[in-house]
């Protein structure tokens, strides 16, 4: 356990040298700092009577509008925002762990140390995790003090949103750490990351509309491949769908099945897994 920590506690000493941290929570604050500036709501009797959105004047009608109904669809939208926001931080963040620790000098100082390959490999991952898990409680717990002292209304769903978001940086985080084993370069690592969260929105995409496909070949390639990769786009889904309830799209909250986390999930483990294998084996 001392040496998790120690190891853990390394990864922060990292970001704070490399300005890694500085920048990743003054982006974080930059975030913050424009929602509050942006939104002005005119709450009257536990209404909206009146709101601003970036200077721009959202049309009420002649009645207010249900402020409650109406701060659960901006507290969704906000929580999808911030799922792409979060992840892509994350990514840019911690995708240089691996690349950093496999360099000359650095990856000897490690391993002449008594603590096995895999252990180091994983405490790595463990402190990026932490990383980025305190930049979304941030991002999402600033937001969520915002939102109750404009409207003075509490919905604790926002905060849970955290957790999705968490799940889905675990699987991209553990495929850059696959390919920062491979390639030892941080620049493929997110590129390569980046790939896999846009190619898993087009699968998603495709394998929403296999019907336009005229051979049977092509049908199995695009399901293989869409349950091969990671489900980006449900994890997004289910992040908005938990916040807005029984007030959001019916796809948004069906997308809390259990399906699209299970073969995520398994992405992540075989990606770390592969990773733990490559780096256990790596001639230094």
């Amino acid at each position: 356990m001392r040496a998790l920590a120690a190891n853990i506690e390394e990864v922060f000493r990292e970001a704070a040298a490399r300005w890694t941290l500085v920048a990743y929570f003054a982006l974080s604050s930059l975030f913050i700092l424009l929602f509050a500036v942006a939104v002005n709501l005119d709450v009257v009797n536990g209404a909206l009577a009146g709101a601003k959105i970036f200077g721009q004047s959202v049309h009420m009608g002649r009645q207010s509008v249900d402020l409650d109904t109406l701060v659960l669809g901006f507290e969704s939208g906000f929580a999808g925002f911030l799922y792409v926001v979060g992840t892509f931080l994350a990514i840019f963040a911690t995708a240089h762990l691996v690349p950093r620790l496999m360099e000359k000098g650095t990856v000897d100082l490690y391993l002449s140390r008594p603590v096995g390959r895999v252990p180091i490999l994983l405490s790595r991952y463990a402190g990026g995790m932490l990383l980025s898990a305190s930049n979304v409680a941030t991002l999402l717990g600033a937001m969520w003090l915002l939102v109750v002292w404009k409207t003075h209304l509490v919905h604790p769903r926002f905060l849970l949103a955290a957790g999705l978001i968490l799940f889905g940086i675990a699987a991209l985080m553990a495929f850059a750490f696959l390919v920062g084993t491979l390639t030892s370069s941080t620049a493929v690592s997110i590129m390569a990351t980046f790939a896999v969260f846009f190619l898993s929105i087009v699968l998603a995409n495709l394998h929403a509309h296999t019907a336009i496909f005229s051979s049977a070949w092509a049908v199995w390639l695009v399901d293989g491949l869409y349950w091969a990769f990671p489900k980006m786009v449900e994890i997004g889904r289910a992040v908005v769908g938990l916040v807005s309830g029984e007030n959001g799209p019916i796809r948004n909250r069906t997308a809390l099945s259990l399906a699209p986390f299970l073969s995520t999930g398994l992405f992540g483990l075989v990606s770390l897994g592969l990773a733990c294998l490559r780096f256990s084996r790596k001639d230094f």
